[in-house]
């Protein structure tokens, strides 16, 4: 019997694929949100959990484990069948850089794309300018993984693993902003096999579940109730994206935060 605790939110793609990855194992687990997520405020449980104060945190029995891609290893080293990483070096090595390039460098597009239409950080002609970019990026992006996927069904093989749970957070949150891959495309229909999965369907329907909840954070942002956490992925892509003036108007109004200070 396992007692494991994952503190998460549904809409945190990070948190998801770990959730695909206990969902895929067979794993039972007691999924948490944090008490005041994105305010800024301490839940001590979660803390305790996760020092960077960042989601997903898993608690198995007495032992917690912070970052994603910790957690993931954690789950295959403590659960080994059926396994999401292939024998193969090679194969391995794939599905890792294909993890660490859509946590560091694809999400934050849609994090962006989120902190225009959700969060209202910039309107009109300054959102449009940098919603061009995300779509462009993104385009470049699914380039970039259909050449990762080549003619197989899955990114390392024959079986669903370690690289698909990765892309599949972040392409169906695209898809929900309306600037995800064509239904027709390699990489639309490898999006299509992986959404038939249960795993990834109860994932995805907790995050559509939780974003009917999203219309109103954008007041909440105004009001200084809920701060974001622009940390080093974010802040680049932001600047990089035309969006500086949106890092200091949220610099002045106190509604960006970043990763807790480590104690």
């Amino acid at each position: 019997m396992t007692s494991l605790v994952l503190y998460e939110h549904p809409l945190s793609p990070y948190a998801q694929k770990c959730k695909i990855a206990l969902y895929e194992k067979g794993v039972d687990f007691t999924a948490k949100i944090p008490t005041a997520i994105g305010t800024g405020q301490v839940d001590p449980d979660f803390l305790a959990a996760s020092p960077r104060g960042e989601v997903p945190a898993l608690v198995d029995g007495d032992f917690p484990v912070f970052d994603s891609t910790v957690i993931l290893e954690y789950i295959e080293d403590r659960f080994p069948a059926p396994p999401l990483l292939p024998r193969d070096a090679r194969l391995r090595a794939k599905a890792r850089m294909i993890e660490d390039a859509m946590d560091t460098l694809y999400e934050p597009i849609n994090w962006g794309l989120g902190e225009l239409r959700w969060f209202k950080r910039a309107e009109g002609e300054r959102a449009r300018v940098i919603e061009a970019r995300a779509a462009g990026q993104a385009r470049d992006f699914y380039a970039w993984l259909e050449r990762q996927l080549g003619d197989g069904p899955w990114f390392c093989g024959d079986s669903f693993g370690w690289a698909d749970l990765s892309v599949i957070p972040y392409i169906n949150g695209s898809t929900g902003l309306g600037i995800g891959p064509s239904v027709s495309s390699k990489l639309g229909q490898w999006q299509a096999r992986a959404n038939a999965r249960l795993s990834v369907s109860k994932t995805a329907a907790a995050a559509t579940e939780s974003i009917q909840g999203m219309a109103l954070v954008g007041e909440a942002v105004k009001q200084r109730l809920f701060k974001r956490e622009y940390r080093d992925h974010r802040l680049e892509w932001m600047i990089r994206s035309g969006g500086l003036d949106v890092v200091l108007e949220g610099l002045k109004a106190d509604t960006i935060r970043f990763s807790n200070e480590f104690k």
